[in-house]
């Protein structure tokens, strides 16, 4: 069997302050839960690698994901952007299905990176899955979200771990589709 071929990837989460964005990545990173509120501040970084299949391509890619987890704050957003947004290859914008207000505001910011990083593949996550009773919005308003940015969506739990690591998974493999068009996969070499 080939080698996979090496892909090497910068993704932001983006969204509106607590919408669980920390807890995504902790979860997925580490597949733990904290329920303590700890404000990002600026940004973080955290690395995974996950193997896609790209039949298409005819091959496997392992990603080497560079995960920077962004200070929800709009301010931020506007004076120190282009910093962190710039090399983006991918994006999780994510909401907080408890608050209806964090799903509108997050055409702004997915226009803020791809205004630094050109249009890039984007996975909406509408986080805190497991609090059905509290949901302020529901399929109905992410699919219309999804459609007006042209993107993917899903539910997600950080809590219980519901379609955290099939978010990082789809979004992967849409890199590995955007990033390799009409090239065949070459095995990495062994370093």
């Amino acid at each position: 069997m080939p080698e996979p071929y090496l892909l090497k990837s910068k993704i932001c989460l983006v969204g509106e302050q607590g919408v669980g964005k920390s807890s995504l990545i902790r979860r997925y990173v580490l597949d733990q839960f904290d329920d303590r509120y700890v404000r990002t501040l600026g940004a973080k970084v955290e690395k995974k690698s996950l193997r896609v299949a790209v039949p298409e391509r005819g091959g496997l890619i392992d990603v080497n994901m560079a995960i920077w987890d962004i200070i929800g704050h709009v301010g931020f957003r506007q004076l120190l952007g282009d910093s962190f947004f710039n090399g983006a290859q991918g994006i999780l914008a994510v909401a907080d299905l408890t608050r209806r207000n964090t799903l509108p505001a997050l055409t702004g910011w997915v226009e803020s990176v791809e205004s630094v990083a050109g249009k890039i593949p984007v996975v909406l996550v509408a986080n805190k899955a497991d609090l059905v009773v509290e949901a302020q919005f529901g399929e109905a308003e992410l699919a219309d979200m999804a459609n007006t940015l042209d993107r993917t969506y899903l539910f997600a739990s950080a809590k219980s771990g519901q379609n955290v690591e099939d978010a990082f998974l789809r979004l992967a493999t849409q890199i590995a589709k955007a990033r390799m068009p009409g090239k065949p996969i070459v095995p990495a070499k062994p370093s």
